[in-house]
């Protein structure tokens, strides 16, 4: 079975030019959106280009079937709001890759999955968090964005295509290519990483609600001030956090709305949104505690009303030791001396797909250490041995 790496950078080439935002090499590719359902029917062309068979799910999944019992690669094509040009579409590319090789050389079938909202436009990895039972899709209608859009309207301009939510039991496993979207193995020097495990994530949005009032008139001592709330709120959990927290612990306050965000109006109303992360579902849960804790001591201190969303998140995930050890081989075979383990303290649909068949991923690096941003990038001679690793132990497996 013979690689096209020509064909395979490519392909990735052109799928940026969906939704290309002129810096750098960085898309603007929001799930659900014109473009990001353009590039899809880009890809799922490709995949019939390919002689696999196209299915798409309820959610938007979009699968590139080879038959039966096939091994199952991929990854996601939307970007974040100032998204990078690798970020899942390398998954999604060198899966289609490895594919087609093995369709035109008659080898082992191997399909490919493009999931729907990964990056979290209304859920966190939506469309694998539906097809595997975390969310039903009746919850997952009811989620929201940030502009107000609910998902069931969003998911309506796709539903003349969709077909039933496919089986887990006709794949053998599933391997997710990614770039490592951290310095680690920038800095190291290293070509390929092998994940051993995914971090978990709980993420939850929050409002405070004060009192609206006139900025020139309303005394200091009397204010009921939303966007101060929102201040102490974020120096206690950074305070707090930080006490309880290990060297892999990290968390966000990375959305936020102002109300009415006018210059001579005391703020009245903030919405915002906080994540953190960790490998260990205790210290997720302490974490949340703390969390709520500040929450209520806002309120009673700042005369303010603080109202918390679901928590919402994916449990720590650890990759299945069989295919991990494909991974390792390879990456010795085709990088020796220059791979590593290690974890990822990215999210990933990966963790989803390790709760109903077996899972692993492979890293490449990330230049700068820098992803979600238009200058993501990762050299291309990285982005193929990447492939070819991926590719001898998709053969081995």
């Amino acid at each position: 079975m013979s690689l096209n790496c020509d064909r395979f950078l490519d392909d990735l080439h052109r799928l940026r030019s969906f939704g290309a935002s002129g810096q750098g090499k960085g898309v603007v590719r929001p799930a659900y959106s014109a473009v990001d359902i353009a590039a899809r029917r880009w890809l799922a062309g490709r995949m019939e280009e390919a002689g696999l068979t196209v299915h798409l799910d309820p959610i938007g999944n979009c699968f590139g079937l080879a038959g039966e019992k096939s091994l199952l690669i991929g990854s996601h094509s939307d970007s974040q709001p100032e998204g990078g040009w690798l970020d899942g579409a390398l998954g999604v590319v060198a899966g289609l890759e490895i594919a087609r090789a093995a369709k035109e050389a008659g080898g082992p079938p191997i399909s490919v999955v493009n999931f729907q909202d990964e990056e979290g436009r209304f859920g966190i990895l939506t469309g694998s968090d539906v097809w595997t039972g975390n969310v039903s899709l009746a919850e997952a209608d009811q989620l929201t964005d940030t502009g107000g859009v609910v998902l069931s309207t969003a998911r309506a301009r796709m539903s003349g295509r969709a077909k039933d939510f496919l089986p887990y039991d006709m794949f053998t496993g599933f391997i997710e290519m990614h770039i490592e979207q951290g310095p680690g193995m920038d800095v190291s020097g290293d070509q390929v990483g092998v994940v051993s495990d995914i971090v978990g994530i709980r993420e939850l949005r929050i409002v405070i609600n004060g009192r609206q009032n006139h900025a020139g008139t309303t005394p200091m001592a009397l204010r009921q001030d939303a966007f101060q709330a929102l201040c102490d709120f974020n120096q206690r959990i950074n305070q707090r956090f930080a006490e309880v927290a290990t060297s892999t612990t990290v968390w966000t306050l990375g959305h936020a709305e102002l109300s009415p965000n006018a210059s001579s109006v005391v703020p009245g109303t903030v919405r915002f949104a906080l994540q953190w992360r960790d490998g260990d579902p205790a210290l997720l849960l302490a974490l949340e505690e703390i969390m709520r804790a500040v929450a209520a001591e806002i309120a009673q201190e700042r005369g303010v009303t603080v109202e918390l969303g679901t928590v919402g998140g994916i449990e720590p995930a650890a990759m299945d030791p069989h295919l991990k050890a494909a991974l390792r081989q390879a990456a010795e075979d085709q990088a020796p001396g220059k791979w590593r383990d290690l974890p990822s303290g990215a999210l990933h649909d990966a963790a989803n797909m390790a709760r109903v068949m077996p899972t692993a991923m492979l890293f490449v690096p990330s230049i700068g250490g820098i992803s979600h941003a238009f200058d993501e990038d990762t050299k291309e001679e990285d982005l193929v041995k990447g492939l070819e690793v991926l590719h001898q132990a998709a053969l081995s497996l």
